[in-house]
């Protein structure tokens, strides 16, 4: 079934899209990445092949390369983290310095018991970007948040929905 949707003037297509799949984390150290990754309750649910045929590098814009890598899920949830460290080629640029960049900026994790998982954060020596903020928004639940900078600088926000104002 196909839908469409009208933006200002041009008339577009929805297509089938159902869920997310999976985001695409690069590492520089993939051992140290899924210890904090770990941390977070992320479990190793299989190990990324080194390589891959000529066609699927070239499906994500890529030539032959080599990763070390592997699926990450948290229990009972279907979104997947894809950690990759790039052997060949590699690029050891930082992610980006601020989230006001385009593209992907950053990804939000839920918490059932945020403050004992900012304590987390804090004790394991984490870099958080602020103290924690409540948001409100007319309408909607109060949350919590805080961001975070993974080993490599990829910022992550921890998110409480729902919580005491």
């Amino acid at each position: 079934m196909v839908r469409t949707m009208v933006v200002g003037f041009v008339r577009f297509s929805c297509m089938n899209v159902t869920a997310m799949v999976h985001v695409n984390i690069n590492c520089s150290d993939f051992d140290q990445s899924l210890a904090f990754y770990s941390m977070l309750g992320f479990q190793l649910v299989a190990m990324v092949p080194p390589t891959n045929t000529a066609a699927v590098a070239g499906a994500v814009g890529m030539p032959p390369y080599r990763v070390r890598g592997g699926i990450l899920a948290l229990p009972g949830e279907s979104t997947l983290i894809d950690l990759l460290q790039w052997i060949e080629p590699n690029d050891p640029a930082p992610p980006y310095p601020h989230l006001y960049h385009r593209g992907l900026a950053r990804v939000a994790l839920r918490s059932t018991s945020f403050d004992a998982d900012v304590a987390e954060l804090r004790a394991a020596g984490v870099e958080l970007l602020s103290d924690p903020a409540t948001v409100e928004w007319p309408g909607q639940p109060t949350s919590r948040i805080v961001c975070f900078r993974d080993p490599d600088g990829t910022v992550l926000e921890l998110v409480e929905i729902g919580s005491r104002s």
